[in-house]
């Protein structure tokens, strides 16, 4: 066995699927059909799961990225909503617990630890995976900083980006400060929901994971604190791209959990359906497919654990974490059609739930990186490798 957990973290990961099963998985198909769930996110925010990348000296449960990425798989098998929230939720807190000062540390991190809900906004309409060419504006001032613009899903990469955006209590938002300067022009600020000019438009109607809260932002003249500025000025691209690795982790363990969600649906049918007098699971052509879906989830985990745990090593993991996404993106589709196919023309039905699983991998595709800009970034290191 390749992947190592220690009893800490076997504990944290029966905990979360016993969670998942008494209290995510009833839900799933309410948001899927409703939206974003405000009763699960009080239990969520109860059982400790939102602060669990959080130190405790904070308030939070003190775990590392395999911590969390045990979670957000385990979550997956029950909602790929609940744990795309999840994430949107850890990559902004994650922003200001390695970039935020003392100060800023300390009044933020315990807010996410007891329900505050963060989110980051990166993208817009033509800066998706050309996220240096955002155009919102932060202009300094003697008494702090002025802030215009908006974010929405960008137009080829949507990233953890305004996931979270409609019911967040604060903002983790990118801006150009010094637009001279490229992508060492732009720095992170925080923005509380508050803030006058800060307008929030309609809920995206997405077409997976549809109980993650998704809107646009829109920012009139928002005057902030000097305060606000998130790290160093001019840092916030380098910053974003770093806090990247640890979300296209955690898309990999949800892509491995939705997978594993599809392949254990498809088992109970291919058990229960009959043809030709036997269950299916009988036939080759059936019991084939349990095969591919079975190794192909067993790589996806290798691949996101490998990269969690040289990241919590403090070693660069864009390539690895790229190549997990990746590899979890382009074969979890492939997974989830697989067991689509085990229903027959019953899994294109919405009443079983393997249709909304094949509707919310595919959204992962694009999320958190296209699986184009993911290559590039792996092939780049690849080739670049002596």
């Amino acid at each position: 066995m390749l992947i190592q957990f220690t009893e800490e973290q076997k504990m944290l990961r029966d905990m979360a699927r016993e969670f998942t099963k008494n209290e995510i998985a009833p839900r799933d198909k309410w948001m899927d059909e409703n939206g974003f769930d405000w009763e699960l996110c009080k239990k969520i925010q109860a059982a400790g799961f939102m602060g669990a990348n959080i130190p405790e000296q904070y308030g939070g449960g003190g775990g590392g990225i395999v911590d969390t990425t045990i979670i957000a798989q385990e979550f997956a098998r029950g909602s790929a909503s609940v744990a795309t929230f999840m994430g949107g939720q850890w990559l902004a807190s994650n922003l200001i617990l390695e970039n935020g000062t003392d100060e800023q540390r300390q009044q933020y991190l315990p807010l996410a630890c007891s329900g505050k809900i963060f989110a980051f906004g990166l993208t817009e309409a033509n800066a998706g995976s050309d996220a240096a060419g955002i155009k919102s504006l932060a202009v300094e001032t003697k008494d702090g900083w002025v802030l215009n613009g908006s974010k929405e899903i960008g137009d080829y990469s949507g990233n953890y980006s305004q996931t979270n955006s409609g019911v967040a209590d604060y903002y983790i938002i990118l801006a150009m400060t010094d637009p001279d300067q490229g992508t060492s022009g732009i720095s992170a600020f925080i923005v509380p929901k508050e803030a006058k000019g800060l307008a929030i438009g309609k809920f995206e109607e997405k077409m997976g994971v549809r109980g993650s809260a998704t809107c646009e932002l829109a920012f009139d003249n928002i005057k902030l604190p000097k305060e606000a500025l998130l790290g160093v000025r001019g840092k916030g691209f380098k910053m974003a791209m770093q806090t990247l690795d640890i979300g296209r982790i955690s898309a990999s363990a949800v892509c491995a959990g939705i997978s594993d969600h599809a392949l254990q649906l498809a088992k109970a049918y291919a058990n229960e359906r009959k043809a030709f007098g036997k269950p299916i699971k009988a036939f080759q052509g059936v019991a084939f497919r349990f095969a591919d879906m079975y190794a192909e989830i067993k790589a996806m985990e290798l691949l996101a654990y490998d990269a969690a745990t040289t990241k919590d090593a403090g070693l660069r993991c864009s390539q690895d974490a790229a190549a997990a996404k990746l590899f979890a993106t382009e074969r979890g589709i492939q997974i989830c059609l697989q067991a689509q196919a085990v229903f027959g023309g019953n899994g294109m039905s919405k009443e079983y739930d393997i249709e909304r699983l094949v509707r919310d991998i595919r959204v992962w595709s694009v999320m958190e990186g296209s699986t184009e800009i993911l290559r590039m970034i792996v092939s780049g290191g690849v080739l670049a490798s002596k």
